[in-house]
């Protein structure tokens, strides 16, 4: 008798306790039911009753982050860009959806399709925060978007944070900025005792043109200077600057980098007898970056692009360890095991 009065008691205890449970469950984080909130861009207050499940990312920096966030399964719509060549050939492997070319792309920062966007349900839009017609068409019809607008390496870090709070992945943003802090400081041990003198001077040159460069206080002037070189504008304060031929002449770099580019390599460059005083291309240090995916200066693999950089400014102080090593350690690290097939892939194409 005494028995059965305590399993009725427990029988009526039950439900109360999973209650409880289930309660407590759906407060904690791991559930993400919380509401979020985080300040965009624009200094805009973006509000969520829940973390994100439906995200349209039409930025790719953002989109990275997402995947190296492990948040790509909340992705439902990209920036056509990702299907173009070679940038297609990577995210293929990062997403099944990406490789059947199944994964809707209503736009990307240039243009948007707002009504194939808003037919995809998303519950947050991230998108250049300069694209401010469709941003407002969007809030409107009350989609959130995260408005982003990146000038340097705390953009990245900031970025990254957002979309961390916005997806309920906090803790894995925390580890991968700091683990990106560590790695800078490692290539900065190297480069930073080395005197002015021995820093050789740089030309960055962008696809759209021999011409084009980015100057002082720009993404690629930070890389320039972290890897252990100057650039050669970095006196004038502007992200991007079209030079005339003879600047480029009159500086004479020590070195000229090619941002990816589809219809010049440096052997163009080499030959270009517009380019044949400069000191770069007399002593044939003329250096392409292999690949847009790899080496995005907006996201935490501009770590990648200064290691590749650094090497070439400085072979003889980084030649203990290979760039093929820094490379697959650090997409094992931004994305796990995906990185190593991507990092495989990368290996591929150099055959």
């Amino acid at each position: 008798m005494e028995a059965r009065r305590k399993n009725a008691r427990y029988r009526r205890a039950i439900p109360a306790l999973i209650g409880a449970f289930a309660l407590t469950l759906c407060h904690h984080d791991m559930w993400g039911a919380s509401p979020v909130s985080v300040r965009d861009f624009r200094g805009k207050e973006i509000h969520l009753s829940t973390p994100a499940r439906r995200i349209v990312c039409l930025l790719e920096s953002a989109l990275t982050g997402l995947y190296m966030l492990h948040r790509g399964h909340a992705i439902v719509g990209i920036g056509l860009n990702v299907y173009t060549p070679p940038t297609f050939s990577f995210y293929r492997l990062l997403d099944e959806r990406i490789a059947s070319r199944s994964l809707p792309a209503p736009g990307n920062w240039e243009s948007v399709n707002v009504e194939h966007l808003l037919a995809l349900k998303p519950d947050l839009v991230v998108m250049w925060s300069q694209q401010r017609e469709p941003i407002t068409l969007l809030e409107r019809r009350g989609v959130p978007v995260y408005g982003v607008f990146l000038t340097g390496e705390q953009d990245i870090y900031e970025e990254l944070r957002g979309l961390g709070t916005l997806t309920a992945s906090e803790d894995r943003a925390r580890e991968l900025i700091a683990a990106a802090q560590d790695e800078k400081r490692r290539i900065e041990v190297k480069t930073a005792s080395i005197p002015q003198d021995r820093r050789p001077t740089v030309y960055f040159m962008w696809a759209q043109g021999i011409t084009e460069t980015s100057c002082g206080g720009s993404t690629v002037d930070d890389l320039i200077t972290l890897a252990g070189g100057r650039n050669i504008c970095a006196h004038i304060m502007q992200e991007h600057v079209t030079l005339q031929m003879e600047d480029i002449v009159r500086a004479n770099p020590d070195v000229i980098v090619l941002w990816y580019n589809e219809r010049l390599d440096a052997e163009d460059i080499l030959r270009d007898p517009r380019l044949r005083t400069v000191r770069a291309v007399k002593e044939k240090r003329v250096y392409e970056l292999p690949d847009i995916f790899t080496n995005d200066l907006w996201t935490l693999k501009f770590l990648i692009a200064a290691h590749r950089l650094a090497r070439w400014l400085h072979p003889e102080e980084f030649r203990e360890h290979s760039l093929e090593d820094a490379q697959s350690r650090l997409l094992r690290l931004f994305y796990g095991e995906k990185g190593e097939t991507l990092s495989s892939y990368r290996l591929s194409l150099r055959r």
